[in-house]
This record gives structure tokens, sequence and C-alpha cells, in this order.
């Protein structure tokens, strides 16, 4: 389908996108499961590419840099959380598709595209020596993890276990194993208990495994649960110990049940969190550069874009699809 940008302003980039990678929240909202989009829809969330123009009063980026987008390009820019590194969480943000632009008039289009047109204090700067798509899943399923491992202050020492082994949860091993922390990953496939601890976890554990899970009741600090589909998560409350937290990253249809027993006795906190503030995913980005901490990904050509959605709905990946978006049609 055609559709048209918003016309640059002086504060704006012009970027021609090269990769996009395709995570669970695409999915969502082409199968309109939070029952919040509006048709057409253009998803496409982790979007990395090239500057090609730039605005009069442009001073962040040059033609020819690398530069990215994630989950929203735009925000407030004077509540609570604007001024505290989350404008993910400002009430007036614009996400990067299934939104509108601040003027009103212009509906945001995600990377599954040729170009973006943004606010220079939106865009990402992506390091000219990192790989344009091992970069793009770190503006989505990169920061998502790296935030609450920030506010947690995951460390060495800390004991920390990961639900679930895809896009996310591969890189909330990755990370958390670059901080220092001892890390255990629960999952319910065989093969990916092999693959956590190819990718640096300490421990993997079946998460069906009745015998197992009860050797792991109350050992861990901090539990990251990056599960988008409805599952129980009474053995990972359980597995805390007294006054731990699990954080919820996933989101889909259907709720939660919970025991809440074992949460009150223990002293427990039950939390969510929701990707990260713009100064926060430029310090993942960075700090993957740093440490070398890149994605495992599948690169597919545009042409290949719906079987690679269809595959993704049928968990068959690993651990991201990123799109080629010059690779034509």
């Amino acid at each position: 389908m055609a559709f048209e940008r918003r016309e640059p302003g002086p504060h704006d980039i012009v970027m021609t996108i090269t990769h996009c990678g395709i995570c669970h929240s695409d999915l969502h909202a082409i199968d309109d499961d939070l029952g919040n989009s509006c048709f057409p829809v253009v998803p496409g969330h982790e979007i990395v590419g090239v500057v090609t123009a730039i605005g009069d009063e442009v001073d962040r980026f040059q033609v020819g840099d690398k530069a990215a987008i994630g989950c929203y390009i735009d925000s407030c820019r004077s509540c609570g959380p604007c001024l505290s590194d989350r404008q993910q969480m400002c009430i007036a943000m614009i996400p990067s598709f299934n939104g509108t632009e601040k003027d009103g008039d212009h509906r945001t289009w995600g990377g599954f595209s040729t170009n973006y047109v943004a606010d220079q204090d939106y865009v990402l700067k992506i390091p000219q020596t990192m790989d344009s798509a091992q970069a793009a899943p770190i503006l989505c399923a990169g920061i998502t993890v790296w935030s609450p491992l920030q506010k947690w202050r995951v460390g060495p020492g800390s004991k920390v276990g990961i639900v679930g082994l895809g896009g996310l949860g591969h890189m909330a091993v990755k990370l958390a194993v670059a901080l220092g922390a001892d890390v255990t990953v629960f999952t319910t496939s065989e093969a990916k208990v092999v693959d956590a601890m190819r990718l640096g976890a300490h421990n993997a554990i079946l998460s069906n495994d009745g015998v197992a899970m009860a050797v792991a009741a109350g050992t861990l600090d901090f539990i990251l649960d990056t599960v988008s589909a409805q599952h129980d998560i009474d053995g990972y409350i359980e597995a805390l110990r007294p006054e731990g937290t699990l954080c919820l990253l996933g989101i889909g249809p259907g709720g939660l049940q919970i025991a809440n027993l074992s949460v009150v006795f223990g002293q427990k906190c039950i939390a969510g969190s929701l990707i990260g503030g713009l100064d926060q995913t430029q310090a993942v980005i960075d700090f993957c550069a740093a440490h070398d901490v890149m994605p495992e990904i599948e690169l597919v050509p545009l042409a290949q874009i719906n079987q690679a959605l269809d595959r993704l709905r049928r968990n068959d990946v690993k651990y991201r699809f990123v799109v080629e978006m010059t690779t034509g049609n």
C-alpha cells in the first residue's frame, strides 16, 4: 500500500529504512488482539536506517549517519515521566505506528516501509560499526528487558530468573549475564534448555518439571517473565526469595490468576515494565556495542515478511526476525 509521511520540519530527520525487526506487538496490532488497531496498519517499531536529509535546526545527526526509531516518536515533553526519561509513560506518547502525529492530520506508519520522518530528539544513534540488522531488536526487545534489569539493580551477586526464551528472553539472558548476574532460565522446551546454556545461562529448568520447580523454590531475587501468552505464574512466584520481585513484560489477550498466599506471606512483589526511556534506550544500544551483546536474528527479505509473521505466530524463530527492507518486494 502507498501512504504519505508528513512534511519534514526544521527539527526533523528523514531516514531511509534498511532493517526492521518483527515483534509480537506487531502481531497483536495485525490481529487486533488488544482491540486498539486502527486499520489499515503498517507495523514495525524496531527501525534502523540511514539519515538521508536533515532539517535546518538538526544538530544531532548528519546525512549518512546510522539512526534508529523505537516504539514512540514523540510525547508531551513536559510531564513528570517525560522529564525523568520515562517518555513511554506519557499519556500523550505518540507510538511509531498505529497512532496520530502531533499535527493531528497524519497517522504514524511503522517501519515496514521505505522511510521515516521524525523529530531528532526521538531518534536514536546507532554506532557506525554496529551491524544494522542486529541493532534493530535492541530497540524493543533489548530496551524492554534492560529497563527492569536496571531498575531492580541487577548485577554481580543477583540471582535472576528469565521466563521464556524468545526475542525478549534471549536478550534478557545475554544482558543479565553481561551485568554479572547468576541466571536461571525457565522454559517448556527441552531444546531451549540447551540453547539457554549456550547463551550463557547458569541454569535452565523445564517449567513443567514439578521436581525441578520445587528445587528452585525460594532461590531467586528477581524474575523477568517475558511470555506474551496466558500462562500460570504461581511456580515463578514460589521460586522467589522473600521480598523478591516478579516483573511481567509480556502483553496479550487474557489475564493471570495469582496464588496470593505466597505473595503475602513472602512479602513478594509482582510488577510490570514497559519498554524504556530515550536515554535508557541509547544506553542499552551503547552497552550492547561496547560488550558485544548482540541479538540472535534471522534475516528475511521484504518479500517474505508475511511468511515470517506466520512463523512468529507458531514461535518458529530463533530468536528475532529482522526484515531487510532494501531487498525489494
